[in-house]
């Protein structure tokens, strides 16, 4: 009964969201959405993208270039370190894409992105995005769809890759997809 009460919900959080995973940007680009919502995924000590944020931001540019929408969501932490250090994810992030090719204006940056749960009631709630597509690592996009659906996003989402030159990092962050998905799962069930 543990083994069950353990597994199902993951089980459950990761076929809802695996329905709803494109193969490729220009799959995902076939049908216009509302907006590309990227999930940040944290800044360098220089404060520029990090590689993994870089891959979503570079995915989000080619989705943008092949009309997939005309917004581009950026959701991450704005919050400054408790220390003062500035902290701005979603700014750094619009540096980025605008250097892609993005226009300025096409860009929403979403400062209270603290997590994929926050993002996606976000996207839907304060900035009335109800079709997307969700841009953000291959093994993160499952749960990643499943928190938009649940928070009202009709969304499809493109995995980008997670190598990493870190392979330990890279193993934690996939193995930290199970609690998460469990997580998520016992978040619509209470």
């Amino acid at each position: 009964m543990l083994v069950l009460a353990v597994l199902l919900p993951v089980a459950w959080v990761q076929a809802t969201g695996h329905a709803r995973v494109r193969g490729s940007v220009a799959e995902a680009a076939q049908t216009p959405v509302d907006a590309i919502v990227v999930l940040g995924a944290g800044l360098r000590p220089d404060g520029t993208p990090s590689t993994y944020l870089r891959r979503r931001l570079a995915a989000a540019a080619e989705l943008y270039a092949a009309g997939a929408a005309d917004r581009v969501v950026l959701s991450g932490d704005g919050a400054d370190r408790a220390d003062g250090t500035p902290y701005d994810e979603p700014g750094s992030m619009a540096d980025w894409i605008v250097g892609l090719g993005v226009p300025g204006d096409a860009l929403v940056l979403d400062r209270e992105g603290f997590d994929t749960t926050a993002t996606c009631r976000r996207a839907h709630d304060e900035y009335a995005v109800r079709t997307a597509v969700v841009v953000t690592q291959d093994y993160h996009l499952r749960r990643a769809l499943f928190s938009c659906a649940r928070a009202g996003l009709d969304a499809t989402g493109v995995g980008v890759s997670a190598t990493s030159v870190t392979p330990v990092q890279a193993a934690w962050w996939r193995v930290r997809e199970l609690p998460a998905s469990w997580r998520a799962a016992a978040r619509e069930a209470w």
